[in-house]
Formats: C-alpha cells, sequence, structure tokens
C-alpha cells in the first residue's frame, strides 16, 4: 500500500465541457511523468491524440489533484461503448451488468509519487462513477503497477496490443463476482 495521502492536496473534477481549459494541464503533466521515455509511443504529439480523443467522448471525466496552485496528478476515462469493452474478448459469458468505465490514464508526476496520491485519483473517480464494472490497460512490462491494481480490486482477464507500435497490455477489470 502506498502510504498516507498528503492533506494538502485539492481533488477537482473537470467533464467534456472543460476539456480545453485542463487540456494543457493534462499535457505537462505528461511531459513529466513520462520525461525519460524514451519511445515515440509516449511522446507529447501522440499522446495529445489521446488526450482530444478521450476529452471529446460522451462522459469524459477527469479528476486533477493539485498541491497548491500546482497540479500533481490525474486520473481520467469515459464510458466504454457498449460491444466495444475492453474485455469483451476474453469473457464469456459477458457479466450481466457490462456497463463499463474505462480509465485511460492514471498520472502522478514525479514529485508526488509515493504519497498515496494515485490511490486517492483512482477512488475520486472511479467510485464515483455509476457503472459498475471498470477496466485499464497496464503495460506487461510494469508488474508492480499491476499488482497496485489488483490492490485495489482489479483483475487481470487478458492481454491487448492496441495500436501496432504500443507496448502489449495487460487487460485489468474491476467489478466481476469473485470466480
Amino acid at each position: 500500500m502506498e502510504p498516507p495521502v498528503n492533506p494538502a492536496y485539492t481533488l477537482r473534477r473537470y467533464g467534456q465541457s472543460e476539456a480545453a481549459e485542463i487540456r494543457q494541464i493534462l499535457l505537462d503533466v505528461h511531459t513529466d511523468a513520462y520525461a525519460t521515455e524514451l519511445d515515440e509511443f509516449h511522446d507529447q504529439e501522440r499522446f495529445a491524440w489521446f488526450v482530444d480523443h478521450w476529452s471529446g467522448l460522451p462522459g469524459f471525466d477527469c479528476v486533477i489533484a493539485y498541491d497548491g496552485d500546482e497540479p500533481a496528478g490525474y486520473a481520467y476515462g469515459a464510458p466504454a461503448v457498449h460491444e466495444r469493452e475492453w474485455w469483451r474478448d476474453y469473457l464469456s459469458p459477458a457479466p450481466a451488468s457490462d456497463d463499463t468505465f474505462n480509465l485511460s490514464e492514471l498520472m502522478v508526476r514525479p514529485k508526488w509519487r509515493a504519497t498515496g496520491l494515485s490511490e486517492q485519483l483512482h477512488t475520486e473517480l472511479v467510485g464515483q462513477r455509476p457503472e459498475p464494472l471498470a477496466a485499464l490497460l497496464v503495460d506487461v512490462t510494469h508488474p508492480r503497477v499491476q499488482a497496485l491494481y489488483e490492490t485495489w480490486g482489479y483483475r487481470k482477464v487478458g492481454e491487448r496490443q492496441p495500436f501496432a507500435d504500443s507496448p502489449l497490455y495487460a487487460v485489468m477489470l474491476r467489478g466481476l463476482p469473485e470466480a
């Protein structure tokens, strides 16, 4: 488990109508969080496309944590399109209630890592959603991140590579009845 969260964090929720207002914040946090990544898949231009795509989806939901006036991290996602859920190819039969929230990004800047902020962002974003299921993708070369999500109730249900140049991801799902 992560240490207790810094009580000075302020969490602010944003929806699709505020996407333009927060776009640069999302890009700047990403640049800081991935400063040591050298591959094209994680560059800012590519990430800007993802921000624009996700923030344009109906039901886009984002929580940004601030330490004073400085953004420390964020989490965002949107409801999955029915019949196109990330987990759909791996579960048969489908869960009785298959409404799913896709958690696209959970990012904490290096200065604020290992403070409990990632769990607080996740809880605030996913815990307020009406969908009974939450799905996310985790790079399979990051087993510690996958293990962290498992402590939050996620289970790996499969693996997928959504783009030819993307990493291979573990598809993780939360909200399933225990097997």
